[in-house]
């Protein structure tokens, strides 16, 4: 389609000889001849170039020219004087400076007329190709920003939908593979046989709406641009219609999305499957069951941090021994593998020595030396209790964690404070305490994850802990689950172990 010319002149004639040059060299060509009607004509039909008379029966086209050049909408559009009567040296620099784009003095040749209009629009391509491709660029870099701070994959695409719709100013679809293929809501069913045979690197090929399984709008043939990362990794496509990127600028901004898109997707799988690697193993660190005791009701939870990755140093420990139960909980310091494994040593050592008949006291301090020798950097803190089932009598001992909390019968709630160092520390210990946990009461040993807040002291963390467990009742599953709903939520930043312990009532007598 050719370019759009509006010419402006007060003299009939002069409209007529000008109009005549323009569409003989293949223009289109509106008139207009006062210069509001220049500005209705410039408002509705858009020119793509206005050449403009100076002395107009209404206003200056000086005026007229600057009133184009404040509206944002048409400052783009280039505006050449073309005059027979402001002929001075000083009229020209005005015109110029007040913003027109180019200056003729008639009697003008028309091959001086035409190719002053080339020019112009030449650079006005020019200028429209760059800004465009500026706001190409701007749209890439606020949708880079934005996959990259979305947390889940199906976030990431959306976020991907709309910064293309907004690069490529039209309907836009953006899919990512996994092994069975995937797609966003809004590009409709998709099987992706297609798109998963692409190879390894970037791709962009037209497909015809027939042929290609996401059609943006009937009919429509359609850029497909398919980033994959490796053979082994599932590919992401980016799809936009034809005319939304017509040149080769166009494309170079669609390929570098799909690879932006695709490097977000990369990481956030990549984030997916060491979350699950780390779980695994904390997993397998943990005991996989608890024993059944008689005379007492166990329950156990382990909820890893909202948003670690790495695997935590949390645990919990519940062996039968000869004369009762020995329950432990901990923290090691950290979130790696490292800590982990630190925390299976702790957890072994600490069955082994309570299996030789030490007391509590005893056993941490045995685990102590070992952790001095063999970690020194290493910090952790245990509660360790060895429970008689059958009176329900505790010898306790700590090493700077959390204190033991016994609800009784009625709901009261009560801390026992126990002294002692983490382990870690080469400082003295004090022995054994000895608690009871009354029939009926129930036994509550936490780490730290589940009471502490950055915006919350320490203290206040544990009366809150303390009031809820005096009104939770049900079956240890129902306490666990409404202990971890009050006080942990949906959102924490450190992982969670939780054990609890009930004494069920003695049995009633019965009559002789």
């Amino acid at each position: 389609m050719s370019d759009l010319i509006l010419v402006v002149d007060d003299l009939e004639a002069n409209r007529y000889v000008v109009s005549t040059w323009l569409q003989q060299a293949g223009y289109q060509v509106i008139v207009a001849g006062t210069g509001r009607e220049a500005l209705d004509q410039v408002a509705q039909a858009g020119p793509d170039l206005v050449l403009l008379d100076i002395s107009l029966p209404d206003m200056s086209g000086m005026a007229v020219c600057e009133q184009i050049k404040a509206d944002p909408l048409t400052a783009a559009t280039p505006v050449v004087h073309l005059t027979a009567t402001a002929v001075q040296v000083t009229d020209w620099a005005e015109g110029l400076a007040r913003g027109a784009d180019g200056y003729l003095i008639e009697p003008v040749e028309p091959e001086v007329l035409l190719a002053t209009v080339n020019a112009m629009l030449r650079y006005a391509r020019a200028r429209r190709q760059a800004e465009q491709l500026a706001h190409m660029l701007a749209g890439l870099a606020d949708t880079t920003l934005a996959v990259n701070l979305a947390e889940r994959v199906e976030d990431l695409l959306a976020a991907a939908a709309e910064g293309a719709g907004r690069i490529f100013g039209g309907p836009a679809a953006v899919l990512a593979g996994t092994r069975y293929a995937t797609s966003i809501p809004s590009a409709g069913e998709y099987s992706g046989d297609k798109v998963w045979t692409s190879p390894t690197g970037l791709t962009i090929t037209v497909e015809q709406a027939d042929t290609w399984p996401v059609s943006l709008v009937a009919e429509q043939e359609q850029w497909v641009a398919v980033s994959r990362p490796n053979p082994a990794r599932p590919p992401v496509a980016v799809t936009v219609p034809v005319e939304a990127a017509p040149g080769e600028e166009h494309r170079h901004v669609l390929g570098q999305l799909a690879q932006a898109v695709t490097l977000a997707v990369e990481a956030l799988r990549a984030r997916d499957e060491e979350r699950r690697i780390a779980l695994t193993l904390q997993s397998a660190l943990l005991p996989p069951e608890l024993p059944v005791v008689p005379g007492f009701e166990l329950c156990a939870r382990y909820v890893p941090a909202s948003r670690e990755a790495e695997v935590g140093g949390d645990f919990y420990e519940v062996v039968e021994l000869e004369d009762g139960l020995l329950v432990a909980i901990g923290d090691v310091m950290g979130h790696s593998v490292h800590a982990a494994t630190v925390m299976g040593e702790i957890r072994h050592t600490l069955r082994a020595y309570a299996l030789e008949g030490h007391t509590m006291s005893d056993v941490l301090r045995h685990v102590n030396r070992l952790l001095l020798r063999f970690h020194p950097k290493e910090v952790a803190t245990v509660c360790l209790l060895s429970v008689d089932i059958a009176t329900g009598e505790v010898r306790a001992a700590n090493a700077g964690h959390l204190p033991p909390l016994i609800v009784d019968a009625s709901g009261r709630a009560e801390y026992h404070t126990l002294p002692g160092p983490l382990l870690g520390a080469d400082l003295p210990r004090s022995g054994d305490v000895n608690l009871t946990i009354p029939p009926g009461g129930t036994l509550l040993l936490v780490t730290d994850g589940l009471i502490e807040r950055r915006d919350m002291p320490l203290i206040d963390g544990l009366d809150r802990l303390q009031a809820l467990a005096g009104q939770v009742s049900g079956s240890l599953d129902e306490i666990c689950d409404s202990i971890l709903g009050g006080l942990a939520g949906d959102e924490h930043e450190d992982d969670i172990a939780l054990l609890v312990l009930r004494r069920a009532f003695p049995p009633a007598p019965t009559r002789a």
